[in-house]
Parts: structure tokens; C-alpha cells; sequence
């Protein structure tokens, strides 16, 4: 239902929800205090990620995007345009087997399809961000369109976003 409502979105106006997020993100502390993001490479229906990636490259931060693995195995590579692959799931990822240390990660960027008031997520399902995030002990924002706010109870799993930005 609400990967549908992503989908069917006016261009014009996730164009300027995208716009509004990017600003809300570059304008926070936790990306202006951040060297080292991460984030990804955004599905058509998701909250355009390459202005992000961009913008932080234009600012001087090195930026990260997951390549993912069997069993729910993720890692953060070093995004490097001409050095990229594209994965069945259409998506493209490092090339490179080469992890960024986790404890070099300033701020993670994090996709999802639902989020509650707490920050907690429901994402695509396979559980790599909340394996991922278990341990991690930066800085972590979401991009939201307003219809993705969803009240839900969450797992024991699960690990909420510390900052969530909705348009």
C-alpha cells in the first residue's frame, strides 16, 4: 500500500519533496558534523539519493553506498561513480569487496517504506539496515514523504532512525 502511494506520486511534487528533504539533511548537524556518510542508491519511487550524494561530494565528505550479501550481509563501499555494478534487483553497488570500517561512519542515511513515531522502520524486508545498525553508534536520518508515517509496534529486532525527516 504505501510502496504504491511512493509509486504513484505527482513527479512535480516528489521532485519538490526531494528538494525540501535534501535541504532538510544538509542543513541538520548531524550532516554537517558528518566527514563519512553513507547512504543509497535510491529506487525511482524512493526520495532521490544521487542530489545527496552530489551534494556531499561537492561539500568534501566522503561518501559510502551499501553492497549487500547473501543472508542479509551488508557493507558500505566507497562511492566511486565509474567503479559501480548493477545488482539483479537493478540496483547499482561498489564493485569493490572492500568495507568501509563501521566506526569511521560518521552519519548513514537509511531507507525505508514505513516509520513509526519512534523512528523505527519497516523496510523491504530481508533486514540489512537493522542487522547493520545493531551496533552502530553514529548518527542515523531517514527521508520521508508524509504518507510513509505508519503507527505500527516494533520488533526486538528492529533499530529506530534517530532522525526523521518528513515532507
Amino acid at each position: 500500500m504505501i510502496i504504491a502511494k511512493m509509486a504513484e506520486q505527482d513527479k512535480q511534487l516528489k521532485a519538490q519533496r526531494d528538494e525540501e528533504l535534501l535541504l532538510d539533511v544538509t542543513k541538520s548537524s548531524s550532516y554537517k558534523d558528518a566527514q563519512v556518510i553513507a547512504t543509497y542508491m535510491a529506487f525511482g519511487h524512493e526520495f532521490a539519493t544521487l542530489p545527496l550524494i552530489e551534494q556531499a561530494i561537492a561539500d568534501g565528505k566522503t561518501v559510502l553506498i551499501p553492497k549487500t550479501y547473501a543472508k542479509g550481509r551488508m557493507i558500505f563501499g566507497e562511492y566511486k561513480k565509474e567503479e559501480l555494478m548493477r545488482t539483479n534487483f537493478g540496483l547499482l553497488e561498489p564493485k569493490s569487496e572492500l568495507a568501509f570500517p563501521k566506526d569511521k561512519i560518521d552519519l548513514i542515511h537509511v531507507p525505508g517504506v514505513a516509520f513509526n513515531d519512534k523512528g523505527f522502520r519497516v523496510g523491504y524486508g530481508a533486514g540489512y539496515y537493522d542487522r547493520y545498525l545493531a551496533d552502530f553508534c553514529g548518527a542515523t536520518v531517514s527521508t520521508i514523504y508524509d504518507f510513509q508515517r505508519y503507527s505500527f509496534e516494533e520488533e526486538s529486532h528492529d533499530v529506530a532512525v534517530r532522525e526523521v525527516f518528513v515532507r
